[in-house]
């Protein structure tokens, strides 16, 4: 499913450099789910974003369903992104002005393959068939990320990235979210998901620790 090989990435302003990833490698296969940790600015988000056709590395090789990302010309990497990745932040970046039901459907726009009936299908089953209709500001905090996660999986991708999606969830939220990361991951998909929460990476099959841009250690 994923496969980073060697990845670097160094930041550069002026005279100063900071490498945020140092030649890293690491793997998340089909059914497979993989928590990565470490302290700040240690290099998880832009390990996540690199596996997500965000952010191109220095250097190094990132491949999803053995499709080198960065050899993809951005029209063709936003395609590919948009059909095989979905993305789960912190931040939710739900679009303010479209209901619950638009959010989630907004993938769509893209790929033109995912139904109204399957993103009513998701709502229904993430507790949000009762909020069709409303605006992300109408919403909590948990029920906006689960709109999020949502429309991470209208398209029905094979591998899910999350950053922090429990950073601002009480525990109840929170275990939502993880269920139904867990179950992607039990029907096949895979999951990548950048936590400092200990409690969300005990979720995970494997756990990768994180520090100064390299691997620290894997369990």
């Amino acid at each position: 499913m994923l496969s980073l090989e060697d990845i670097t990435k160094v930041y550069s302003a002026g005279r100063l450099s900071v490498t945020a990833v140092n030649n890293v490698s690491l793997t998340v296969g089909k059914g497979e789910f993989v928590a990565v940790t470490g302290p700040s600015g240690c290099g998880k988000s832009t390990l996540l974003l690199t596996a997500g056709g965000l952010l191109a590395p220095d250097s190094g090789v990132a491949a999803v369903n053995e499709k080198n990302l960065y050899e993809l010309n951005p029209n063709d990497r936003s395609r590919f992104r948009n059909e095989h990745i979905g993305f789960v932040f912190q931040e939710l970046h739900l679009v303010p002005y479209l209901t619950v039901r638009h959010n989630v459907m907004a993938p769509a726009l893209v790929s033109g393959k995912a139904s109204q009936d399957r993103a009513i299908g998701l709502l229904d089953e993430f507790g949000l068939s009762d909020r069709l209709s409303h605006l992300p500001e109408k919403l909590s905090t948990g029920e906006r990320q689960r709109t999020a996660l949502a429309r991470a999986m209208l398209n029905e991708p094979s591998l899910l990235l999350a950053d922090e999606p429990t950073g601002n969830l009480d525990t109840e939220n929170s275990a939502i979210v993880l269920r139904h990361m867990r179950a992607f991951a039990d029907k096949g998909g895979a999951v990548l998901l950048v936590t400092h929460d200990p409690v969300a990476a005990e979720q995970a099959d494997r756990i990768i620790t994180i520090r100064d841009g390299v691997i620290d250690g894997s369990g």
